[in-house]
């Protein structure tokens, strides 16, 4: 995989590109872990969030992002992050949510089910909300789990993008095809948006692009 543009994925203009480059070019810094609604910060920024099956990159998206090797914390046992952790971008301008990861964690039934209540009222009720980044690892494609996620999205109608994570362990005839795949799905979908980004953390690819798109909804 290349840094190319992809035909399913419109490229920004200087002005959009620089935007983005200066809205996390400043500090980005932990706010709060959040376990219940209650405890959620006053809805007075744009806030966006990123979702995705546990060991999809999440953390590792975040902070090569934000330009910050330990800003969320990644580790190599799925399901880790068990509460929405707020981070301040921006100084003031940008809430980025972190959520819990779906798909497996070595904890209890009771717990899982705990988090998934306490997402779906998120992503539900947050009126600060303007978008969801659905993360989604190039290897696998669209999974059983990340398609329910969306059919709660549509029903909600909480605007969701798909970022594809991972892309360099993949040539880029085989993320293009996938990319095309998703993008023709989400056609059929009510809530979602029309482009599918790609990125790579570990290569920094498609951090520019995913920066400008966040800088636009603020």
């Amino acid at each position: 995989m290349t840094e190319e543009a992809s035909p399913t994925e419109p490229g920004f203009s200087e002005e959009a590109l620089e935007a983005g480059r200066l809205l996390f070019a400043g500090d980005a810094t932990f706010v709060m872990g959040v376990v219940n609604l209650k405890q959620l910060p006053p809805a007075d920024r744009t806030e966006v969030c990123f979702a995705g099956r546990s060991n999809v990159g999440k953390s590792s998206l975040i902070n090569a992002l934000t330009n910050r090797a330990k800003l969320a914390r990644s580790s190599a046992e799925p399901g880790r992050t068990r509460e929405l952790n707020y981070f301040d971008v921006g100084e003031g301008q940008l809430y980025l949510v972190d959520l819990p990861g779906f798909g497996y964690a070595k904890v209890s039934r009771s717990q899982t089910e705990a988090w998934t209540r306490l997402t779906k009222s998120y992503l539900r009720g947050r009126p600060s909300l303007r978008r969801v980044f659905l993360l989604v690892d190039a290897r696998r494609g669209l999974m059983d789990t990340d398609e329910e996620v969306m059919d709660m999205m549509d029903k909600s109608a909480v605007t969701y993008q798909i970022v594809l994570t991972k892309v360099d362990k993949l040539a880029k005839g085989e993320v293009d095809k996938l990319a095309s795949k998703i993008a023709e799905k989400l056609k059929k979908r009510g809530a979602a948006h029309p482009v599918v980004r790609m990125t790579s953390a570990e290569k920094g690819w498609g951090m520019p692009e995913l920066r400008a798109e966040i800088a636009g909804l603020v």
